[in-house]
């Protein structure tokens, strides 16, 4: 599985603001020990095997792809797709910073109250406990949604999104595809070589810092992306501002699903990010009405005098969850009412929560080294639990791949060994809490990742659906002289076994899943140097892949394109149309030639 790497600089470990210090432990080599990054050509590119010609350098597929949610100012690698240098070893697993950011050490974890199970009631006096004080900034992520022009999904908008996952069935994009109820409603194109619909310009940031600009929703209406602390309507074909809500500070997350009435939850700073304060915390909690254009309310939640800081956001029904080392809070996402929040008399606390069909949390008990996780269904309405598994102690992190069906995908004894977060998925029975079957996913066989430190809906590069998990293999050997491939694959969630589907890439493609349509897998290809990516339709029963969109092989348009890898980007495709956005504005590494943050394609 694809290893992220550090985030940008002033970017500390997930978690902060206010409340108990970070639940991670100690890691090795101390805050911001360098690291030396891996070399690499493009994907399908030929590999000889001794001193390969050196292209121009050029703004181009990334050395190491951020992790999704993760912003790193772009390198200046060697350009897409073209012969690259043999990697260097890659150092022994815990001999580098923790997954995602540089290590530091952490004060041990101080547990947030809570009784396993029970109700979650609004109670407005909360207990801050505070053991040490640190000056960093928050890892942010973001959500990717989409909302289906046929209405037929109204509410199945279960998967990024991320999208993703980011992140994750309906029509979503950019997310896991949690159900597979409906019919498919992505159509053919007569001719699916696109074209260019639009692009937007990078925003610009002066100094050297990196903004976030995560989140990113498509409707049947609009699309819309976050910017530099803004979120921004654009006409679909245009590319034309439709409307603007201006923001006081950056976007740190945005939901990877709405509700009905295109209705969506974000997380922001309530100020701008200075060298002085490169973070003031993800404290600000918003819905956003999309079709009106509109920012219905903002609301904060305080630990003693002190707001929280949330690491995460989802919407389930008509309620807008966030979770935090603090605890969680909910809202009704129309009025804005406040449903619970962090109690005093908690000895657990949800650390996140996932939406969709289904409201599920991620509920921490104990201290570290005996944590252990409860992921418990819930009513959406008043808290009540509905069913709960718990994992096996010492499993520190979990993430919510899809909630119905309930996935949960964890890195068991941190034996993933790649910083994927992933180790195995555990497919579990919403009704009973009971768990249905595990399925063991080793780094070095597939190719997905997780954000489970933090937030926990951000799963990339996979999907559910027809009771299955879809994961893509690694890259490997392909059948002509120098090329690699890859395949998609798919597990029985009720006996854990692979099911024998296999869709292949092809010699120099890369196949990853982005969603469901219905009973069928939407799967993006990264191509060779010399070829546009394509979007493929993979039928849910005979596996046949259908293509749905090619785009343009023009050096310039393929550069943009693979500046924005499925690895980190958010991607969303529905009906002749892919959306593809970058999720961090920055001047840091930037190579001097136009970048942009977002470029849409148009079947022809």
């Amino acid at each position: 599985m694809t290893q992220p790497p550090p985030p940008p600089p002033n970017q500390p470990p997930p978690g902060g603001g206010f409340g108990p210090p970070q639940d991670q432990p100690p890691q090795q080599g101390g805050f911001g020990a360098p690291q030396q990054p891996a070399q690499q050509g493009g994907f399908g590119a030929p590999q000889p095997p001794q001193q390969p010609p050196q292209p121009p350098q050029g703004y181009g597929y990334p050395q190491q792809p951020p992790a999704y949610g993760y912003p790193q100012a772009p390198q200046q690698p060697q350009g897409y797709g073209y012969p690259g240098q043999p990697q260097p070893p890659t150092p022994p697993y815990g001999q580098q910073p923790g997954y995602g950011y540089p290590g530091q050490p952490s004060m041990p974890m101080q547990p947030q109250p809570g009784q396993p199970g029970g109700g979650r009631k609004f109670n407005a006096q909360l207990v801050i406990i505070v053991a040490a004080v640190v000056a960093i900034t928050l890892i942010i992520g973001g959500g990717v949604w989409y909302a289906s022009s046929s209405g037929e999904d109204s509410g199945k908008d279960d998967t990024a999104s991320s999208s993703g996952g980011t992140g994750g069935g309906g029509d979503k994009g950019g997310d896991t595809g949690g159900t597979s109820s409906g019919k498919a409603t992505e159509k053919v194109p007569a001719d699916p070589n696109s074209e260019v619909l639009f692009q937007v310009p990078a925003p610009e940031v002066k100094e050297d810092r990196t903004i976030p600009t995560v989140g990113s929703w498509l409707t049947d209406k609009v699309y819309v992306k976050s910017g530099v602390a803004e979120v921004v309507g654009y006409d679909l074909d245009k590319g034309t501002e439709l409307w603007t809500i201006k923001l006081p500070g950056p976007v740190c997350q945005g939901s990877n699903h709405a509700t009905e009435d295109n209705k969506v939850a974000i997380t922001y700073q309530p100020q701008m990010p200075t060298k002085a304060t490169p973070s003031h915390g993800c404290s600000q909690v918003a819905a956003i009405d999309l079709d009106a254009g509109e920012k219905l309310w903002t609301k904060t939640v305080e630990s003693g005098t002190d707001p929280i800081s949330f690491d995460n956001v989802t919407v389930s029904a008509s309620t807008v969850a966030v979770g935090s080392t603090s605890g969680g809070a909910a809202f009704d996402i129309a009025t804005g009412d406040q449903l619970w929040a962090p109690k005093p008399t908690d000895t657990c606390y949800d650390a996140g929560y996932a939406g969709g069909p289904k409201l599920v949390a991620v509920r921490k008990c104990g201290q570290y080294g005996e944590r252990q996780l409860h992921i418990q269904t819930i009513d959406p309405k008043s808290g009540k639990v509905i069913s709960e598994y718990k994992m096996d102690q010492g499993i520190e992190y979990a993430s919510v791949v899809s909630t119905e069906p309930l996935v949960v995908a964890a890195d068991v004894g941190d034996s993933a060994g790649d910083g994927s977060g992933i180790s195995d998925f555990f497919a579990i029975d919403n009704k009973t809490g009971k768990l249905r079957s595990r399925i063991s996913a080793p780094g070095e066989e597939y190719n997905a990742t997780c954000d489970g430190i933090s937030k926990v809906e951000e799963c990339r590069l996979l999907a559910v659906g027809n009771d299955r998990l879809y994961l893509p293999t690694e890259k490997h050997d392909g059948t002509g002289e120098y090329s690699d491939t890859n395949e998609v694959v798919s597990f029985d969630l009720a006996t854990g076994k692979q099911t024998g589907q296999r869709a292949d890439a092809g010699d120099d493609y890369e196949l990853v899943p982005l969603r469901m349509d219905g009973p069928n897998l939407i799967a993006y290809k990264r191509g060779p140097y010399d070829k546009g990516g394509q979007v493929v339709s993979i039928d849910g029963g005979s596996f046949k892949e259908t293509k749905l969109m090619e785009n343009p092989a023009t050096e310039s348009v393929m550069d943009v394109e693979r500046s924005m890898l499925p690895d980190y980007a958010e991607i969303l495709y529905s009906q002749g149309r892919l959306f593809m956005s970058d999720v961090f504005a920055s001047e840091l590494g930037s190579t001097g030639e136009e970048e942009y943050l977002v470029i849409g394609f148009g079947a022809k």
